[in-house]
């Protein structure tokens, strides 16, 4: 048996169809709506072995997949197909596709793990604080106002420009603590993609021997300067601004700002935030 999970909010609204357009031709297949799963655990603990389940959805649906099977021993064979607007966890990973299709399990092993505010929880893509976080956050507000798709690199821009406060920075990675003005993003990463397609840790390695993550942080006193940086980003070609990038790896981190700010979990956003901490 096939067991079809689906997001229908995911892709702006248009996940459902996605989804039964890709399983058309399938035999075996038994549709489940993930918003209206109580007990992900218990779901699983009703499948055969050999039952295999199709995760359909966009980062923000894996984000909580994961962490609602947090410790739970999988005995079912778990494929992720992408179905969001962001798909960022797929862009890192699709070397390892199969028939559009990724072998979930294995990703799902040795998640790095963030505290914030008093909540504790895995990513598998990564966390965003700064500009990066405030974009979300505007974004996800934006969303609630209209169905129209939201544009993001707008959002940006305008911050960049004049809204966004610039941070001061204490990071603490591994027992080593460095101190930056004029912060615009300090992001802690799992993989290399974050925000839609920007390759914001390009040589960050999900499965490194050493099971580090990379943590990048932007600094530029000109707004000028950034802003005509910043689609730099998108190829990952920002880290040769040795005077405007600095990107760190290890096994603790800790992120403290001056002022609060919004930080984003694999796309879903925390608002308000002085600091974070990742041990990976």
């Amino acid at each position: 048996m096939r067991h079809i999970l689906m997001n229908p909010k995911s892709n702006n609204g248009r996940g459902e169809q996605e989804v039964r357009e890709y399983c058309s031709g399938m035999a075996g297949i038994v549709y489940h709506n993930v918003l209206e799963m109580n007990d992900k655990k218990i779901f699983f603990d009703s499948l055969n072995s050999d039952d295999e389940v199709f995760l359909f959805g966009g980062d923000g649906t894996l984000n909580h997949f994961i962490n609602d099977l947090r410790g739970y021993n999988l005995k079912n064979q778990v494929y992720y197909v992408k179905s969001g607007s962001g798909n960022d966890f797929y862009r890192d990973a699709e070397k390892y596709a199969e028939n559009d299709r990724i072998h979930l399990n294995r990703f799902m092993e040795n998640l790095p793990v963030v505290n914030v505010n008093g909540m504790e929880r895995a990513f598998i893509n990564g966390i965003g604080y700064g500009i990066d976080g405030e974009t979300c956050r505007l974004g996800d507000i934006q969303r609630k106002k209209s169905d129209k798709p939201v544009n993001y690199g707008n959002i940006a821009v305008k911050l960049c420009l004049y809204a966004y406060r610039k941070n001061k920075a204490t990071i603490i990675v591994d027992g080593k603590t460095y101190e930056y003005k004029d912060v615009w993003i300090a992001a802690t990463m799992k993989g290399r993609y974050y925000g839609g397609g920007m390759m914001i840790a390009p040589q960050q390695d999900r499965f490194n021997p050493k099971g580090t993550v990379s943590v990048v942080c932007l600094h530029k006193r000109s707004r000028l300067v950034t802003l005509m940086r910043f689609p730099s980003i998108f190829k990952g070609e920002h880290s040769k601004w040795a005077d405007w990038c600095d990107i760190l790896e290890g096994k603790h981190v800790q992120v403290t700002f001056e002022y609060p700010c919004a930080l984003q979990i694999d796309g879903e956003v925390i608002p308000d935030v002085l600091s974070y901490t990742v041990k990976a």
